[in-house]
């Protein structure tokens, strides 16, 4: 069998796929699936086990739409495909399945416009649904057998050694704890106040002196806010400063790597947050107002991936929910 799955947007939401996938795989071992990413995140999914190839698309052709779509037709021709899976179902992905209207299951997502194009089509996401098992809802017309509720990501032992090396020079004890931390995020309005995050920093460094802070952010707006939270807390810290703005992540692996060899992540929800879920990590989330952690964070599972809603995050309350989760982990 060979199987198609269309995951486009951004590099959480691949992630959150790899549970449907792997899925996928350990039910029907002998199928092929090709995994169909955005060009700047798919390095990230390399050597996945469940994952045969990965089929990648550049911006530029996302937004040409006549070089969008020869390519989408080459695709689907190249390989007839058994089932087709559009976890989005957008007017634009929808001609992966409409150029392949042979194929047995032609999955999406229930909209005005989908009727006719798929054959099995699912429900949205619900406000109080598990996006992951919302996920696996859209395979379930395939039948599996088993199901695999983690989220994954194969990163090689070199690749996190070479990284846990990188830190070392930069300054990091590893006999002694330490947390990535997400100081801010991509847009605004979905970050945390930039005075409460310093706050409830301050308070980390000075009840729990042995932690190390590593700041995660991208180059911009996030790399200015990173600085000033850091220009503030510096005069605050003990000395040896316990806050690291110099460990840079140059790539999605890279960051893997880093957070393989972290005890645990704070911070901003985002797509970093699902890379230190799926490299094993516990996690606790300030919520963005346009995400519930229902929704977004994976439940009922080994690794603590705990959440704090937008409307709750006031200083006081992610305080004592980060010193409880602080001391679970004998920090």
């Amino acid at each position: 069998m060979k199987i198609l799955v269309v995951r486009f947007r951004q590099m959480g939401d691949a992630i959150l796929a790899t549970s449907m996938l792997s899925t996928l795989k350990k039910s029907f071992p002998d199928a092929e699936i090709h995994f169909v990413l955005n060009e700047r995140i798919a390095p990230l999914f390399e050597g996945h086990p469940a994952i045969s190839r990965i089929i990648t698309f550049s911006d530029d052709e996302r937004h040409s739409f006549f070089i969008y779509i020869k390519k989408v037709w080459h695709i689907v021709h190249q390989t007839r495909y058994d089932a087709i899976i559009d976890m989005r179902s957008t007017l634009n992905t929808m001609f992966f399945a409409l150029f392949s209207i042979r194929s047995k299951w032609r999955i999406g997502i229930r909209k005005p416009y989908t009727r006719g194009i798929f054959n099995y089509l699912i429900k949205g996401c619900e406000d109080d649904e598990s996006m992951i098992d919302h996920n696996l809802k859209l395979i379930s017309s395939l039948k599996p057998t088993i199901t695999d509720r983690n989220l994954s990501l194969y990163i090689s032992e070199k690749e996190k050694a070479d990284f846990r090396e990188y830190m070392q020079q930069q300054g990091i004890d590893f006999c002694r704890p330490v947390m990535l931390v997400g100081v801010t995020a991509k847009l605004e309005h979905k970050t945390w106040p930039e005075d409460r995050m310093t706050e409830v920093l301050r308070r980390i460094i000075t009840t729990f002196p042995q932690l190390q802070l590593i700041f995660n952010f991208a180059p911009g707006r996030e790399a200015e806010n990173a600085q000033r939270i850091y220009s503030n807390l510096l005069p605050l810290a003990p000395c040896p400063s316990p806050l690291f703005l110099n460990i840079e992540a140059k790539s999605p692996r890279q960051l893997a790597a880093m957070a393989a060899n972290c005890t645990a992540y704070f911070g901003n929800e985002g797509g970093g947050r699902h890379i230190v879920y799926a490299m094993g990590k516990p996690s606790l989330v300030i919520c963005s107002p346009y995400a519930s952690k229902t929704t977004w964070l994976p439940q009922d599972m080994d690794i603590v991936a705990q959440g704090i809603e937008a409307n709750e995050a006031t200083i006081e309350v992610v305080w004592e929910k980060l010193l409880t989760f602080c001391k679970q982990l004998a920090v």
